[in-house]
């Protein structure tokens, strides 16, 4: 099931979203579907962080080398 949204952007925002379209050959809704998985993964991903940041950094994982160390 799919469902529609209207989005009022400003005109510039409207505009290069145009020219992105245009440039890439790709259809605006398209992109704007891409953009806002882009953004929602990324705040699931802040979400995650700030919960288990703490417990992290008490293991001594301070980057994100040190996680993929620990898993590998």
């Amino acid at each position: 099931m799919r469902t529609v949204l209207s989005v009022s952007l400003t005109k510039q925002m409207s505009e290069e979203l145009e020219r992105v379209a245009k440039s890439t050959g790709r259809n605006k809704s398209d992109i704007v579907k891409e953009s806002l998985g882009l953004f929602l993964w990324d705040m699931k991903l802040r979400m995650v962080q700030k919960r288990l940041g703490p417990r992290a950094k008490k293991l001594g994982l301070i980057t994100e080398e040190d996680v993929f160390k620990a898993i590998s």
